[in-house]
Order: C-alpha cells, then sequence, then structure tokens
C-alpha cells in the first residue's frame, strides 16, 4: 500500500511573488516579474513531501476556485467555506536575495459546520495516512481548539502528527499527548513565557512541555540551524554556511523533512531528523518562491550539518 502523509491548511493563500532589482521603502518599482500560484503552510509541506520522494495529500478550507486550481498540480480534498481565499505577496530582491513579504488576514469562514466537515474528513482518512501535519493560521470564525481536536484524534489513533500552529491554537496542541511542536523562535517564547535564545534556554523552557506528554519540539535557533527537544534526549543541529533569500517557505521545508521521518515505521533517529531538517530548509531559502526546494543543494549541505547533544534539565 501507498504511503501517504496529509497535510491540513485551514487559511490557504495565492502566493504572489514580485521580482525586483532591489526595494527601498516609498519609491515605485519596475517589477521584472510576477509570479502566482496556490499557497498556505500546509500547501507548502505537500509540494516538498511530494519532491522528496513521499505521497502527500492535501485538505482544509477554499472556495470553490482555489479548490479547482489545487486540483490541477497537487491531489486534494478540500471543505469549501471560505468566501474567497487570500493573498501573500513577497517582494523578492535580485540585488541580494532579501524578501518582504505582506500577508494578508484571510475572510472568515462562512460556512457554519466547516470545522466538522473537516474533522470528519480528517478522521475518516486516518486509516490510510501515516503522517499528518497541521500548519498554518486560522481563518476569522473557527474555534482555535479545531487543530489540537484533529491532532488529538490522530495520535490517538497512531498516526504520527506534527502541529504548526501559533497563539492559542498552539497552547491547545500543546496539552495533547504524542504531538509533535515545531513553532519559530517567537511563538516558542509565547508559549512558554520565557525568552529563549540559546539552544540550553530552548531546552528548558520546551522540556516542561515534554514532560506534559509532548512527543517532540522543533524550532529554529537564532542563526542557522535547529533545536529538537523529546522524552529521549535534546540536540543542537547547525549548518556553518549561512543563506540568503526567501525564509518564508523554511519552515514548512522543516516541517515536511520531519514528517517524512516520523511517516515510516522505525523508531525516530531525532539527530538524523535535525540534520535533513536543517538542510532541507537551507535548500528552501535560496528558492525565491516558497514551497520548493534545491535538492542539490540539500543533498550538499545535509554532509556539513554539525549536530550536538545538549543536557536535559534535571527531572528532580
Amino acid at each position: 500500500m501507498v504511503e501517504v502523509i496529509l497535510t491540513v491548511t485551514m487559511n490557504p493563500a495565492y502566493d504572489m511573488t514580485y521580482r525586483v532589482e532591489r526595494f527601498e521603502r516609498g519609491q515605485a518599482h519596475r517589477v521584472r516579474s510576477v509570479e502566482q500560484r496556490i499557497g498556505g503552510k500546509g500547501i507548502n509541506v505537500t509540494r516538498v513531501l511530494n519532491q522528496l520522494g513521499k505521497y502527500a495529500r492535501a485538505t482544509g478550507f477554499s472556495d470553490h476556485a482555489f479548490a479547482a486550481a489545487a486540483e490541477l498540480e497537487l491531489p486534494v480534498d478540500f471543505v469549501h467555506a471560505l468566501p474567497w481565499v487570500r493573498r501573500t505577496v513577497v517582494i523578492s530582491e535580485s540585488d541580494d536575495g532579501t524578501a518582504t513579504a505582506l500577508w494578508e488576514p484571510g475572510a472568515r469562514i462562512s460556512n457554519p459546520h466547516a470545522a466538522e466537515q473537516l474533522a470528519t474528513r480528517v478522521a475518516g482518512l486516518l486509516p490510510d495516512i501515516n503522517g499528518l501535519v497541521i500548519s498554518g493560521s486560522l481563518p476569522g470564525g473557527v474555534d482555535p481548539r479545531l487543530p489540537a481536536d484533529i491532532a488529538r484524534t490522530a495520535t490517538d489513533a497512531g498516526v504520527s502528527t506534527i502541529c504548526d500552529v501559533d497563539g492559542e491554537a498552539l497552547r491547545l496542541a500543546a496539552e495533547v499527548p504524542g504531538v509533535v511542536l515545531m513553532p519559530n523562535a517567537e511563538e516558542l517564547q509565547r508559549l512558554t513565557g520565557r525568552v529563549s535564545t540559546t539552544p540550553d534556554e530552548i531546552v528548558a523552557a520546551a522540556y516542561p512541555l515534554i514532560e506534559r506528554g509532548v512527543r517532540a519540539i522543533i524550532t529554529g535557533k537564532r542563526g542557522h540551524g535547529m533545536v529538537g527537544v523529546t522524552a529521549d534526549g535534546a540536540w543542537s543541529a547547525t549548518v556553518p554556511d549561512k543563506f540568503s533569500g526567501n525564509v518564508t517557505g523554511a519552515g514548512d521545508s522543516a516541517a515536511a523533512a520531519v514528517i517524512a521521518a516520523l511517516s515510516e515505521k522505525s523508531a525516530p533517529d531525532w539527530p538524523a531528523i535535525l540534520t535533513d531538517a536543517v538542510a532541507t530548509a537551507a535548500a528552501a531559502i535560496v528558492i525565491p518562491v516558497a514551497g520548493e526546494i534545491d535538492r542539490g543543494l540539500r543533498t550538499r549541505v545535509a554532509p556539513t550539518v554539525v549536530v550536538e547533544k545538549l543536557a536535559i534539565p534535571d527531572r528532580a
């Protein structure tokens, strides 16, 4: 049977990329090229999974036009609950690869039964999937409990599940036993109430959540790399080279690498998973559009990633 990974995007977007020579605030610019594609964090994860050789399917909320456009590219099964789909705009500078992002908040859910329909749809697919990723913001009108409710159903069924959400949705997801959380540094700080700038500080902030049942917390550290905290130990993974470009999809690419590994039947090798996540994120930064990676760069970067084992807090 083909292994399937499911992604959930509740607030999708049309990703617009404007390429300019150099962006200057308050000035008019001639745009060299424009690219529009379907997007949203879960959609980005789906694309990268397909590039990693995994079969991935996308669900979530959308309108009819977005769902039709998505079907031309990816296996999708959306709940039609949005009156329209937002746009995200990335201004990519060819001068040095710097990217500036503008994110619209999105529409409010128009279908009063949308949450129940999405939860039912995911639950029905659980027997046929090996991994689940719930990522991105929530549209207006969606209870922040929905990602946690879906994640709990999946982990209870033995499906490896990542939640990459923020705010109240992240706090509630952190109460789900067995879930993997992938917050960025700011999201982790809001979740734990602790400023975490060093790998050891990240471990100290994250470990109480591990003791309460979270399977793993994987977050980017300031600089280039990631920290993973699990019940089996904690590690810091760093790539020595620095990459500039569009960081918008780096976290989504890392999530794709993590769920690709966790979808396997073998016990997780967390240092190897962190290594691949860091290399895959680096391979995404150099691409102007989110949801794509430079597979050659990923292969070259992986052997250079330095993994260091970190001490976990004394349980006493």
